[in-house]
């Protein structure tokens, strides 16, 4: 009784240890996205369309543009086109709407501790 109590165990466990999210990064690549971000205590909607190789920003009444480049199917880098500003994204999972991402700076300060934040974009077309 106790073997097959254990074998079943390994199993479960063998089996949720292969889960990997859904990502079909493809689909994002372009398109106009809506996204909420945090500026202290307030949470805000921003959009922003990308093309293939620029991405336009619009947030709290300005527009920004960077330039994208692509590392593979779900990772880029968006440097800003004014400051050379550039972060880090990766699209962790997908949806058949959205996709939820991670980005940091691309550039490493090695005086300051890296912050990886997540983010979730809901495409609009």
């Amino acid at each position: 009784m106790f073997k097959n109590v254990f074998f079943i165990f390994l199993v479960v466990v063998g089996l949720s240890s292969c889960y990997r999210p859904e990502r079909d990064c493809k689909a994002y690549k372009t398109g106009s996205f809506l996204f909420t971000y945090e500026v202290g205590d307030s949470v805000k909607t921003g959009k922003f369309v990308r093309g293939a190789e620029y991405s336009v920003d619009y947030y709290e009444g300005k527009i920004d543009s960077a330039s994208i480049r692509w590392f593979n199917d779900c990772e880029f880098i968006l440097q800003d086109i004014n400051s050379k500003t550039a972060i880090h994204y990766k699209i962790v999972s997908t949806t058949d709407s959205s996709y939820t991402f991670q980005y940091n700076k691309a550039v490493k300060d090695i005086n300051k501790e890296l912050v990886v934040r997540t983010g979730t974009a809901y495409k609009t077309n």
